[in-house]
């Protein structure tokens, strides 16, 4: 079995797997969404926001094949980029941070050398960039009952957290949603500690996680390695279009 990964350009939109190319749990404020009536079409939403970020930030994805076959995708930004980031009882990520909002391996990738793959590709794509560090929201699973009464407004912060984006009755838009959740669109933070990240912000459900990329987590020689294919790659691309970083 022969895995890639590649950075995500904005010819390549369409190779993001299904699920990932039409969520937009990060993308959008809850809150807003359902004020505008003329959202009806995630994947639309996901690729105007996955263009400007690629046009104004530069690189924000890695894409994961394996044998020719998706495999699984992570995606990153400025957190002043995600909207839904500040809704967290852990918010807001460190200024000098990048946010991890996506580490996803698809069925039937779903082992650990897809997931740490990614990882490797999106540490070395930001240790290249000169990047201090990466944040991300991790999720735990059965926190105990009594501690989710955080109030945001009108509506416990943690309904507003996982409060969908906008009620539709189409059948792409109530698909999408029904697949949308803290639970499926969220990185455990198991993992995240796995890897290297550090919690920085506790939570019982959603603590903040944080990955220094100016030092050594053992994980040296792969990210070299990434690298090492990032650089290659870069040599063999066209000239990359005015405006694009």
């Amino acid at each position: 079995m022969s895995t890639s990964v590649t950075a995500l350009t904005l010819g390549e939109l369409d190779k993001l797997p299904a699920h990932s190319r039409r969520c937009v749990f990060w993308e959008m404020d809850p809150a807003v969404a359902e004020d505008s009536r003329d959202f009806s079409d995630p994947v639309f939403e996901k690729e105007a926001w996955l263009s400007t970020v690629l046009l104004e930030w530069g690189s924000c994805g890695q894409v994961a094949n394996v044998d020719g076959n998706v495999a699984g995708c992570a995606l990153y930004s400025p957190p002043s980029v995600v909207p839904r980031a500040t809704l967290f009882p852990t918010s807001p990520v460190s200024p000098d941070a990048v946010l991890l909002t996506t580490l996803r391996a698809e069925f039937p990738y779903q082992d650990k050398e897809v997931a740490h793959q990614l990882m490797q590709a999106v540490v070395a794509d930001l240790v290249r960039r000169g990047v201090r560090a990466l944040e991300a929201f991790g999720i735990r699973f059965d926190p105990p009952a009594h501690a989710l009464s955080e109030r945001f407004g009108s509506m416990t912060l943690m309904e507003r957290i996982t409060a969908p984006i906008i009620k539709s009755s189409g059948p792409t838009m109530s698909g999408a949603l029904a697949e949308c959740s803290p639970e499926t669109c969220m990185i455990e933070a198991d993992f995240l500690e796995e890897v290297g990240f550090e919690v920085v912000a506790p939570h019982h459900k959603f603590p903040r996680l944080r990955l220094e990329l100016n030092s050594d987590h053992g994980w040296k020689e792969d990210v070299e390695r990434a690298l090492d294919q990032l650089l290659a790659a870069a040599s063999m691309a066209p000239p990359a279009r005015i405006g694009v970083r």
